[in-house]
């Protein structure tokens, strides 16, 4: 197992990963913004170095003091071989298997290495699988040919922003749990504190209503995904979470971020606002696995 530190490996593996996109998503995010100052603290490890076939996301082993805390115990993984990723986490040290937990991967593909060590390791594992999303502007960037199989077609039409009852804003730490409440993963205690750390670590957008408070919000994770957007339930049918994403997108545009975004399959709601947005649906899945020790 090599821990991979320095600007200039980190950069190399960036190079690498972006050259087996989109199946290296997940983990190509996440080190992209490690190599922008890696504001959550994150480190990567490979089986092997520079010709890895197996690279492990994951936090430093001083944050993880919650043994029940998953969304803080989070592994990222890509792998060139499933055979050599199970090999590489039944044998190493890189995952705490003795935590709560999580992995994340835009591999479908890894699932029976994940369920084979998690097995192993009496460890029960529960899959999520969604709709992987890439933003126009990040598709005609890292994958150029994707954009050009993927002509827009005519948008949708969509309501025009009532400026005079919503403005834009960026959201504070004290909006944490009104983001944390509407969170399908979220809703506890833990999430919270993974919200508030998002909330203070990257941009935000929101829409401020008639009270001056959020009705509708978008923030992203510290593997670059854009997360956790929802709209209040009374205002909802309005198009906010549209205007949302379009303010959101621009900003993270400027700052030139690799943009990517999933949905659960059964929401038509999301997924009829990215067809309207462009958004192009990636050959492969985002996936997580949830991972409790028996």
């Amino acid at each position: 197992m090599f821990h991979l530190q320095g600007s200039q490996v980190l950069q190399m593996l960036e190079k690498s990963l972006r050259s087996s996109l989109p199946e290296s998503l997940k983990v190509y995010g996440t080190v992209f913004h490690m190599n922008q100052g890696n504001p959550f603290k994150v480190k990567a490890l490979v089986d092997k170095w520079p010709d890895f076939s197996t690279v492990v996301i994951r936090p430093q082993e001083q944050e993880m003091t919650d043994d029940f805390d998953h969304y803080t115990n989070s592994y990222q993984i890509y792998s060139k071989d499933p055979q050599n990723c199970q090999e590489f986490l039944g044998t190493s040290d890189v995952i705490n298997w003795k935590q709560h937990l999580q992995i994340q991967s835009s591999q479908s593909s890894l699932h029976e290495a994940i369920q084979n060590v998690a097995a192993a390791k009496l460890v029960k594992v529960t899959q999520t699988q969604c709709i992987l999303y890439m933003l126009p502007n990040t598709v005609r960037k890292l994958l150029p040919s994707l954009a050009e199989a993927n002509l827009p077609l005519q948008s949708g039409k969509h309501k025009p922003l009532n400026q005079e009852m919503f403005k834009f804003s960026s959201l504070d730490v004290t909006h944490a749990a009104l983001v944390n409440k509407f969170w399908h993963f979220g809703g506890n205690e833990r999430s919270q504190r993974f919200v508030e750390r998002c909330i203070q670590t990257f941009p935000t957008t929101c829409l401020l209503g008639p009270e001056g408070t959020p009705v509708s919000w978008a923030l992203m994770d510290y593997t670059g995904e854009m997360r956790m957007g929802a709209t209040l339930p009374e205002y909802r049918c309005q198009g906010l979470i549209y205007h949302i994403m379009c303010n959101h997108t621009q900003n993270l545009d400027k700052l030139s971020f690799p943009l990517y975004n999933h949905t659960d399959r059964a929401n038509k709601t999301i997924q009829k606002m990215s067809r309207i947005l462009h958004h192009t649906i990636l050959p492969c899945d985002w996936n997580q696995w949830h991972c409790v020790p028996l």
